[in-house]
């Protein structure tokens, strides 16, 4: 379940035929431009960037130079991981708001038009309501946001993708070796190209790039969660990157004069929340499909859920409904995701007004979820718990309503800031 969660995507099936990738294995994509970087361990590439990035300009190597010296995020475990990602984000932003002219051959513009014509072609047709919320963006955000999708989306298939049992922690290695390509103005195709455009007009930094592809890599290893700690730094790697790699993208209200943190923060929450809510709907697929339980070992004890009752599917025997214990483990996990969408929900309106909606849609729907797995009574073994489309209809008025009401949030939180 290596799933991009804050895709709200409509179809769990990729496009595979237009989302392959080159060398794991090759990209179909025209135009590409055929530059890989040099095999070795990334410990060794990374080590290189700084000799590597020479152009026109001269704020590019000072910006390599700083994330060359930061401590890898290997070393780091649980919420560690999500925060020093965090502050890197909010440091280059602060430092380059407008972005940084990369080095490199550059694209013809009719090229990238076309590479950021095609993420939008797959971002509207696999995550047709973010899709949707897009339109309300200035064509320059919903272009980066679709190019962000993309990779994203990419990244996901190598795990969860039809050649998925052939991936290998080398196989990782080498898209990460294109990742930091990407972000040194070589991209290697054009849907590359569409993400290295994105981040020259955007301040959009590699960390929570590299952290997904960890937690691809955890994926590869790692079938089961011992505490909510570690399985909280696994929802940070595949779905709070995400939110760090958007919100430079999506701006930030002009009447808000406070920390960046707190944008952040209520970002890194949503995606959290939207991932716990994947993880609780999943249950049945991801033992049954994958062998995997993304659900914590010691919670699961305390509410005397063994493994075996998870792969049995915890129904009486007797009556074929489902067991108290799983009832009463299912509203706790419920309890914590709801609480966290709240803490989302402080920073929503801090974001640019053309942003909001795509984003209230999100914490809307993805609530609805929650509800729907009460209303299969928590059966998420047999059922799978999903929203109607008359449903989703409805609640973007609602969502659309809440991102364009006066920022009033935005204002008391700004006046706050400056009082303290």
């Amino acid at each position: 379940m290596a799933s991009f969660s804050t895709r709200l995507s409509e179809s769990s099936t990729a496009s595979r035929g237009s989302l392959c990738h080159t060398d794991i294995p090759c990209v179909s994509s025209g135009n590409v431009q055929r530059q890989r970087c040099s095999p070795g361990r990334r410990d060794r590439q990374r080590c290189r960037v700084s000799n590597t990035l020479v152009g026109p300009d001269p704020r590019l190597a000072t910006r390599v130079a700083e994330r060359s010296t930061l401590p890898p995020s290997q070393l780091l475990k649980g919420r560690e991981v999500e925060e020093s990602a965090m502050w890197r984000c909010i440091e280059l932003q602060q430092k380059w708001p407008v972005g940084v002219t990369l080095p490199g051959p550059k694209w013809a513009d009719g090229i990238l038009n076309e590479a950021y014509e095609r993420c939008g072609a797959v971002t509207s047709e696999y995550a047709k309501t973010f899709y949707l919320g897009t339109q309300l963006m200035t064509p320059k955000q919903a272009r980066a946001i679709w190019a962000i999708y993309v990779w994203c989306r990419r990244t996901d298939e190598l795990v969860d993708g039809p050649n998925a049992s052939r991936i290998t922690p080398q196989a990782l290695d080498r898209w990460e070796e294109r990742l930091e390509a990407i972000f040194e103005g070589r991209p290697y195709d054009v849907l590359d190209a569409a993400l290295t455009d994105t981040i020259s007009e955007f301040p959009v930094d590699i960390q929570p790039f590299r952290d997904m592809i960890d937690g691809m890599r955890m994926d590869l290893v790692k079938s089961r969660y011992q505490t909510f700690d570690e399985l909280y730094e696994y929802c940070y790697r595949v779905a709070g990157t995400v939110a760090l790699m958007s919100v430079p993208v999506m701006g930030i209200d002009p009447s808000y004069k406070g920390p960046l943190e707190r944008v952040y923060r209520a970002a890194l929450a949503l995606g959290t929340a939207n991932q716990l809510t994947n993880i609780l709907r999943d249950v049945g697929e991801d033992i049954d499909g994958r062998n995997r339980i993304y659900l914590p070992q010691d919670e699961l004890e305390q509410f005397g859920i063994s493994e075996k009752d998870i792969i049995s599917g915890l129904h009486s025997p007797s009556t074929g409904k489902i067991d108290d214990r799983w009832r009463r483990f299912m509203r706790f996990q419920i309890k914590r995701a709801r609480q966290i969408f709240t803490d989302a929900e402080a920073g929503v309106d801090l974001l640019d007004e053309k942003a909001r909606w795509p984003v209230w849609s999100a914490l809307i729907l993805y609530r609805q979820i929650l509800d729907a797995i009460e209303k299969n009574d928590y059966d998420n073994f047999t059922r799978r718990a999903y929203v109607p489309k008359w449903k989703k209809m409805l609640s973007l008025p609602a969502a659309f309503a809440k991102a364009t009401m006066p920022s009033i949030s935005a204002a008391r939180q700004s006046a706050a800031a400056t009082s303290s």
